[in-house]
């Protein structure tokens, strides 16, 4: 399996090759030359997540590593996970939770970042190298990827993390880690003045030392991906008995979704993808209205969901819309922002057949949480409310949907304080955060102050 760029030209890549570089020479990101095919009846047949994984990750692996080293990770990478199969499933009538939030920070990111973080350091012991995580956050990604990466001493973590709409208990998890190969840099300014600071880094890689790699973190990293693909062939594995699914997805930088997407192309059976967005609706606005046009942030009790861009988005409009072409990838992206993308009707409306979409405000997404709970007990979490009110709402037309709940409710405890509602159990990861010294570094949203910071402690 080798892979290539959605924007033409960057390609015949093997699969260390894109672990390392994340983005791709000419801005676009990587993809696999082609889908490969999951025998289904060999998943139904496993009887744990890992099992499952070990169909799915080799499929894109086999460029860079043998089976059998493959095989090796995918037994060892995840870890402190606090359930059995690291995934938990609650079913409601015509509903399932997905609990994808078991792992050691208590959201779905532990799932890619961690297998991420163990190939990254299978190649850098191969090469003798070191490198540098410099990745941004709107809430879960930064935490998921220090944790991830800390106990690997050839790789240092600078994470940026807006100072302005993320939770307490986020930041903690972040600016707590006493780790000297870890540091927690809080910008001036939102998380796409942040992204905006990695992608210029990337571009201009002027702070790195000889044979140094840098290492994207963020779900541009197609390794990523696969570690979320194994979760919607793991949820088919549980649940294909109650015929093909619909996933109900809450969303940001879209990488969740195309995971999904991903997973149908190989083979699993899925009626519908409901992409589900909180009051940041660049994702909604596209699906109902062909408008993919960038706007200002408005901060939600969803913080990991508000964005103005979703750098996933490119990896769709390429393979489904575009029918794989690269020039017409490039001429869109390339001129985006400034220029709003829209695509021609007819090939807009290709995304019926397996997308849907919906806007949930904050008010609805109260509301969601107060009604499950008061009716079953169960605590959704903000952003997996966002995705339960589509789910909810057309599972009474005799389709079962699966939710993915992708952080543990008490990452947001202001939430729960206004409406009343008691958490009893912490996760083991959260249970001490506020007797921890926070260790944050504050800048400005500018390039040289960051730069200036990581070559001092590079």
């Amino acid at each position: 399996m080798l892979f290539h760029s959605t924007r033409g030209k960057d390609s015949n890549k093997d699969f260390a090759s894109i672990l390392m570089q994340g983005l791709a020479d000419d801005g676009g990101l990587f993809m696999p030359d082609s889908w490969p095919r999951v025998d289904l009846d060999e998943i139904k047949s496993k009887t744990s997540f890992i099992e499952i994984a070990k169909c799915i990750v080799p499929l894109f692996t086999s460029s860079s590593f043998s089976f059998d080293e493959t095989i090796s990770i995918v037994e060892s990478t995840w870890h402190d996970f606090e359930h059995q199969d690291l995934i938990g499933i609650k079913e409601f009538d015509s509903v399932s939770i997905l609990e994808l939030f078991h792992g050691p920070t208590a959201a779905f990111k532990d799932f890619g970042l961690q297998l991420a973080a163990a190939f990254f350091n299978k190649v850098l012991e191969s090469e003798n190298k070191t490198a540098i995580v410099l990745g941004a956050t709107s809430g879960d990604t930064g935490s998921a990827a220090i944790d991830a990466c800390k106990s690997y001493d050839r790789i240092k973590s600078f994470i940026m993390l807006p100072n302005g709409n993320m939770s307490e208990v986020q930041r903690r998890q972040m600016s707590t880690i006493k780790a000297s190969n870890v540091f927690a840099l809080r910008i001036n300014g939102t998380f796409d003045d942040c992204q905006d600071l990695v992608k210029l880094a990337f571009r201009k890689r002027d702070f790195l030392n000889t044979g140094q790699y840098l290492l994207a973190v963020n779900s541009i990293n197609w390794t990523r991906i696969i570690g979320q693909i194994c979760y919607y062939f793991y949820a088919y594995n549980q649940l294909h008995q109650k015929g093909d699914l619909n996933f109900s997805i809450p969303t940001g930088n879209f990488g969740n979704v195309f995971a999904c997407y991903s997973a149908h192309k190989m083979g699993l059976p899925i009626n519908q993808i409901s992409v589900a967005v909180n009051n940041n609706d660049i994702l909604h606005r596209f699906f109902s209205e062909n408008d993919y046009s960038k706007q200002l942030v408005h901060e939600t009790i969803s913080p990991s969901m508000d964005i103005s861009v979703a750098s996933n988005f490119e990896r769709l409009i390429y393979d489904l819309f575009l029918d794989r072409d690269s020039s017409q990838c490039a001429a869109m992206f390339d001129n985006f922002p400034a220029n709003p993308i829209e695509l021609d009707s007819k090939i807009w409306k290709k995304k019926d057949n397996l997308f849907s979409s919906s806007k949930v405000n904050d008010l609805d997404t109260r509301n969601m949480i107060q009604a499950i709970y008061q009716s079953n007990g169960y605590i959704l979490d903000p952003h997996t409310a966002v995705a339960a009110v589509e789910a909810f709402k057309k599972s009474y037309q005799r389709n079962h949907y699966v939710v993915l709940s992708t952080a543990h409710p008490a990452k947001f405890p202001k939430v729960y304080q206004e409406l009343n509602i008691e958490i009893n159990s912490l996760p083991v990861s959260l249970s001490n955060l506020y007797e921890k010294d926070e260790h944050l570094y504050t800048f400005d949203a500018d390039y040289n102050q960051i730069i200036n910071f990581i070559s001092l402690n590079n």
